[in-house]
């Protein structure tokens, strides 16, 4: 039986690389799909395919500048993707105030158990949507970076250059937001 062999260290990929330009392809073949996951659901699917390649050309433009005492690259090549998406600011919140107003009744599913787990869903999503277009930018990037990329607060904190302090208050402030409109929504909905 062959031994089992780790994955090499993304900082160990990334050095190789300044002498082999070609095994950063490796690094592109670990992070291109969970990179470009995150992008697409911040911005329309053309604005995240570029993107998604955008963020590894950077990477690769940069990867002279990269600290190798940090092994795992996740938490840069977010805070690049994270950068990108920012300069593409008005896209992303246009796609969150239309997913708020999207019609619940646009659903055609056949089973009722089915259709009524749908409208609940878009119903939130809707909210959802139209709550994170009203936060600001440096707390929606760390949310969604937490959220979706499902980086730790010291990961989005060297994603985003900021302490992971910083990013606990943000994490904390928009939590609170998105709490008390998703909730103000559900009481509304109530009446």
């Amino acid at each position: 039986m062959a031994p089992v062999t780790e994955q090499a260290e993304d900082a160990a990929i990334i050095e190789r690389s300044l002498r082999q330009p070609e095994c950063f392809a490796e690094l592109f073949d670990r992070y291109y799909a969970p990179i470009h996951g995150y992008a697409e659901r911040r911005l329309p699917r053309p604005l995240a395919d570029d993107i998604a390649a955008e963020t590894f050309l950077v990477a690769f433009d940069r990867r002279g500048t990269y600290d190798l005492s940090r092994p795992d690259a996740r938490p840069w090549l977010y805070g690049i993707a994270s950068n990108l998406i920012s300069r593409h600011h008005r896209a992303e919140i246009r796609q969150y105030r239309a997913l708020a107003r999207t019609d619940a009744g646009e659903t055609s599913e056949d089973h009722a158990d089915r259709v009524a787990d749908s409208l609940d869903a878009l119903a939130t999503r809707g909210r959802l949507a139209a709550a994170l277009a009203e936060l600001p930018a440096a707390d929606r990037d760390v949310l969604l970076l937490v959220a979706w990329a499902e980086l730790t607060s010291e990961e989005a904190g060297k994603a985003l250059g900021v302490p992971a302090g910083t990013v606990r208050s943000r994490l904390h402030r928009a939590r609170t937001k998105i709490r008390a409109a998703l909730g103000t929504a559900l009481t509304r909905k109530d009446r």
